[in-house]
């Protein structure tokens, strides 16, 4: 079995000669024995212990309560509550980050394409960014909706072309009507642009953004605010009360 000095269980730790020495007077870290000359010689399984009472340290618990912990009668138990507890912090704090990170650069990105900066530019960039996800969760809930449409289209037409039957299409037609006016009302009542010229944020009318010319993330409308016709931004505008 292993046995490790001080100086070097207190390197595998991550911890000074002088940690490890304190833990022995405060009788959380006795070494199991000691070498002729008097030198202090830890094993694996205080290896183990050591690495366990730098994890409670760095929850910031003081030395009186990792004692208390580790004399229970079954420390491990605890210490397995902690690990979870820790695991759970540091994977939403991980989460958090990683949104952070695409905030930063997709407002990175969207400076880029702006030949010049501005607080407006970035306050754009800013409500574009806050609903992108939310817009792009809507467009498929549309798209997985129409695919029953489509297989009732490819259905119609098959009986048309092949057995001459025509109605079919006709109940596709219905169908794939109804669909598009409860869909065009959905989308555009979840959603709003915002002017490039004065950075209002708006609403269209409804008929207007229908027939509007448009790319996937605008549209050629007139701002209610300042009056500029062009291709808007389109953000998420929310649940319409």
């Amino acid at each position: 079995m292993s046995k490790y000095t001080t100086g070097e269980i207190a390197k595998l730790c991550g911890v000074t000669v002088r940690t490890v020495q304190y833990y022995d007077t405060r009788g959380i870290l006795i070494p199991g024995e000691l070498s002729e000359g008097g030198r202090r010689l830890y094993s694996e399984e205080d290896l183990k212990r050591m690495k366990v009472i730098c994890f409670l340290r760095e929850l910031g618990l003081s030395i009186d309560a990792v004692s208390q912990i580790l004399n229970e009668e079954h420390p491990e138990k605890v210490v397995s509550l902690l690990i979870e507890q820790q695991e759970k912090v540091l994977s939403d704090e991980i989460f958090d980050k990683r949104e952070k990170l695409e905030k930063l650069r997709e407002l990175k990105n969207g400076l880029k394409s702006k030949e010049t900066f501005s607080l407006e530019s970035i306050g754009d960039i800013a409500v574009f960014m806050e609903g992108k996800k939310k817009l792009r969760k809507m467009r498929w809930t549309m798209v997985l909706t129409g695919i029953p449409v489509s297989a009732l289209q490819c259905f119609a037409i098959f009986f048309w072309a092949v057995k001459g039957i025509w109605w079919p299409f006709i109940i596709w037609a219905a169908v794939a009507v109804s669909w598009g006016i409860l869909v065009s009302r959905y989308y555009f009542k979840h959603v709003k642009y915002i002017c490039p010229e004065c950075h209002e944020v708006f609403k269209p009318a409804l008929k207007e953004a229908f027939w509007a010319n448009h790319t996937p993330t605008t549209r050629k409308l007139t701002c209610t605010g300042c009056g500029h016709k062009g291709f808007c931004v389109e953000v998420w505008g929310g649940e319409e009360k």
